[in-house]
């Protein structure tokens, strides 16, 4: 059965990255979420995409370069001109408290592919343990070297190679790796790629699917998990499908 995940969060109606969002995700019935990790400069996971905070916030710079009580300052909700009030960019242990107890899978994007953030792995894995989400996580980067630190910190962990790029092979380059999951953009899922996969029993989670039309296909494809803007329409199509199937 084919998973519903929200793509930072719902972030196709509220601030993308926030706890609204996140809140608003579990409201629509999203089987998971999936968000972005970055270190502060004193060295805090926090959430959110851009390694610049300039795009989400109502701030100027790099991540990296401020410290947490600054960034926590900023309003990652102003672009929404005032909608949903003032929304900081949360901390990765704020979103632990929220699911810890909830029956959601949080897919854990670790954002290395610019800036490697020496120890971040450590950090997630540590706070992993704290709020016992071992079974209830993926964690997936660019960065494939990150996964691989990663592996031989927490062996235990579900883990996910993410691409943009139309691998050769991909089932295979995965496999090599004992890397279980793969997370391409979904318009390289061909027919002829799907079954590559699926030859080598890996777990297909594709991004960033936002049309009922691409749900559907992905979903005949035998995709695991769609992660997308809209998790309302993605399960609106699921339920469609199981009624189908009943019938």
């Amino acid at each position: 059965m084919t998973k519903n995940f929200a793509h930072r969060g719902y972030s196709g109606r509220y601030p993308e990255n926030t706890m609204l969002a996140f809140r608003k995700a579990v409201e629509a019935g999203a089987d998971g979420i999936e968000l972005d990790v970055q270190l502060t400069k004193d060295g805090v996971p926090v959430i959110i995409h851009d390694e610049l905070v300039d795009r989400t916030t109502d701030g100027k710079g790099l991540v990296k370069d401020i410290p947490l009580t600054q960034l926590r300052q900023l309003d990652a909700s102003y672009i929404y001109a005032g909608q949903y009030g003032v929304n900081p960019i949360p901390t990765f242990r704020e979103y632990c408290e929220f699911v810890q107890d909830l029956p959601i899978i949080t897919n854990i994007e670790l954002k290395t592919g610019v800036f490697e953030y020496p120890g971040i792995e450590e950090k997630i894995w540590d706070m992993i343990r704290e709020f016992r989400l071992e079974d209830k996580v993926i964690l997936s980067s660019f960065n494939h070297f990150t996964i691989l630190r990663m592996q031989k910190i927490a062996p235990q962990l579900k883990y996910g190679f993410l691409t943009e790029a139309w691998i050769i092979d991909a089932g295979k380059y995965c496999h090599t790796h004992g890397v279980p999951c793969y997370h391409p953009n979904f318009r390289s899922l061909t027919h002829e790629a799907v079954r590559e996969l699926k030859q080598y029993g890996l777990e297909i989670n594709t991004y960033t699917v936002n049309t009922e039309e691409d749900a559907r296909d992905l979903i005949e494809k035998g995709v695991d998990i769609l992660i997308g803007n809209y998790p309302e329409m993605v399960r609106s199509v699921l339920a469609a499908g199981s009624d189908h199937s009943a019938s």
